[in-house]
């Protein structure tokens, strides 16, 4: 081998050697990091801690009772918990009834365009079931009697009078809804 370049490879070799270990001490060193910008910050996604309660509270009311199925009766839209069933019926002669029935008060409030009454049931069967009031549909003398049978309470006979007890009315009734 040629002297001239054995000189020329020990040259490459030591030069390669410092530069391998100036890169070496260099990348050991600890540099400070730069200061973050004001963008920086406005664009990098935030840690935020979380909590268990919710952003907004839940605020739920509950009423002390129930109000009655009385204090509903005439509104439409309600719903009453416990044993409260509307049923409309059509009737012959003609004759439109809206029946509210109270289960858990063995009641029945029968709604037409002579007036409106609360009827009691009289008996225990299911079928039919009784119910009379000792009143007139419009709240003066007589009688109501509403009878009604199967258990959906499909049918339904009325008998009403007014202070004559010997002119009864009598309607048999369908249920339409």
């Amino acid at each position: 081998m040629n002297v001239e370049l054995l000189k020329q490879l020990r040259t490459s070799v030591v030069m390669t050697g410092l530069l391998a270990g100036a890169l070496t001490v260099g990348a050991c060193q600890q540099k400070q990091e730069p200061e973050q910008s004001l963008e920086d910050n406005i664009s990098e996604e935030q840690s935020v801690p979380m909590s268990a309660e919710p952003a907004e509270p839940n605020n739920v009311i509950v009423a002390p009772q129930d109000a009655s199925a009385s204090e509903v009766e005439d509104d439409t839209v309600a719903s009453v918990n416990g044993g409260v069933t509307q049923i409309n019926y059509l009737c012959a002669p003609e004759l439109q009834v809206a029946a509210t029935y109270k289960d858990t008060d063995n009641q029945v409030v029968i709604a037409t365009a002579q007036g409106k009454t609360t009827l009691m049931k009289t008996n225990d069967a299911s079928n039919p079931e009784v119910f009379e009031a000792k009143t007139a549909m419009d709240g003066g003398e007589g009688f109501v009697q509403w009878r009604v049978a199967h258990e959906a309470r499909e049918t339904g006979v009325m008998r009403t009078a007014g202070a004559d007890a010997a002119n009864v009315n009598t309607y048999e009734c369908k249920k339409t809804s």
